[in-house]
């Protein structure tokens, strides 16, 4: 496979706002979170390309545009951006890691399971199969969220993200708000879609479905990341992980002074450094002499 053609295969992959960082043989593929964007991620690919990786974060379907984008978006279509971006790294890159933001965390895990010993590792950043977080009032948990998902409310009403949006750092939750409030036409790529459709979270409840019956198909090692003061989703999430999944390497690594989206938080530097030395050692077990 010449270098040229793994090159259009990938380009293919990113979408407008997506990004491939050329490194060594060892690959990483990142999946941002649902309404996210590729630029929550590149503080983490810049620390893996630095580590020796080459890395990839595509933009997934029906992400970084218009909400009416988004709407029109399926699970599934999330899915295949990542699958065929996955596809793509195979052609040249032996080993192939995948960490997940989020709902891109549960992408990962599906890939995992579908494609088997192909996908070399996974790195799980705030699993999301509960909205349970201290953020989340109670009332939409259990009243409000169903109503409006199972019923055609759904396809008229959003929810707006307010802050934190995720983000302990004040600084950069400060940097989020600015470009929000600008609302220019490049905001969804700098920052996401913080106006959330109520079709597009009930997509994100049918992928949470579709996954929960696959778990246990997952072998892959797996780190899993979890913050302790997470705003959307508890550490009962890492520990439903752990609890389901197959994969006979299993790490966790529980972190405070953060919150949901670990990739932009303070501790984003520290998260990149363990999952670089975590896919290292999946390496090293793997190309060890028997």
């Amino acid at each position: 496979m010449t270098a040229a053609i793994q090159q259009g295969a990938i380009q293919q992959c990113l979408g407008h706002s997506g990004f491939f960082l050329k490194g060594g043989e060892d690959a990483v593929l990142l999946v941002h979170g649902l309404t996210g964007t590729p630029a929550e991620m590149r503080a983490i690919a810049n620390r893996l390309a630095k580590n020796g990786f080459s890395v990839m974060c595509p933009q997934l379907s029906g992400h970084c545009g218009s909400v009416g984008a988004l709407k029109r978006s399926k699970w599934q279509d999330w899915y295949g951006t990542i699958e065929q971006a996955f596809e793509a790294l195979k052609l040249e890159h032996p080993r192939v890691y995948v960490a997940g933001l989020s709902m891109g965390a549960l992408i990962a895990l599906k890939l995992a399971e579908e494609k088997g010993a192909r996908v070399n590792g996974l790195g799980l950043l705030s699993t999301t199969f509960f909205y349970d977080g201290w953020n989340i009032p109670r009332f939409r948990q259990k009243f409000l969220l169903p109503i409006v998902l199972y019923s055609p409310l759904r396809y008229f009403a959003s929810w707006q993200e307010p802050p934190p949006y995720g983000i302990k750092c004040e600084r950069t939750r400060a940097m989020v708000h600015a470009v929000l409030t600008q609302r220019d036409e490049l905001s969804s790529e700098k920052v996401g879609i913080f106006c959330t459709p109520a079709v597009t979270v009930y997509e994100s409840f049918r992928l949470i479905r579709a996954v929960k019956k696959l778990l246990h198909g997952v072998h892959s090692p797996a780190l899993i990341v979890h913050s302790t003061e997470d705003d959307m989703a508890s550490l009962k999430n890492a520990h439903y992980v752990v609890k389901h999944i197959s994969s006979a390497k299993v790490e966790t690594f529980f972190v405070d002074d953060t919150y949901h989206v670990l990739t932009l938080d303070k501790r984003r530097n520290d998260i990149a450094h363990r999952l670089a030395v975590f896919f290292k050692s999946c390496t090293a077990k793997e190309t060890a002499p028997a």
